[in-house]
């Protein structure tokens, strides 16, 4: 198996051009709604401002030992995976504030993992307890 690059992909990337556009990183807080009315929205009112939405930041916790509350948990990330997707960002950033039981949120979180492969977005998780794969 070979390490190097794809040829169509390296040349895509040799004739990228410059835009004059500001990349920004949205709060899941601030945006109102995942439907993709709103998104398809917010995503023209940043256009029109010169804005390009590079990345996603979300904040969950894990606070309960309870398997339903890890699963709507990791349900958010996967719907602002989803939502970042739409928006075309590179990346969604996860804030994890507290973690009752890490063995149980970590097949959730390998979930959201693959849910961000599947759609090209890069999962970045920021925990004091060590969750990722």
């Amino acid at each position: 198996m070979s390490t190097s690059s794809n040829p169509t992909i390296d040349q895509t990337i040799e004739q990228c051009q410059p835009e004059d556009i500001t990349p920004v990183r949205l709060e899941a807080e601030t945006v109102e709604s995942t439907s993709p009315s709103y998104l398809r929205e917010l995503k023209s009112e940043l256009q029109e401002n010169g804005l390009f939405p590079a990345g996603l930041t979300i904040e969950v916790s894990f606070d309960e030992d309870c398997s339903l509350i890890t699963q709507r948990e990791a349900d958010r990330i996967r719907e602002y995976v989803r939502a970042g997707s739409f928006l075309g960002v590179g990346s969604v950033h996860v804030s994890v504030d507290d973690v009752a039981n890490p063995e149980k949120v970590r097949p959730a979180l390998d979930a959201c993992f693959e849910r961000a492969r599947r759609d090209g977005i890069a999962l970045e998780i920021d925990s004091s307890v060590p969750l990722e794969r």
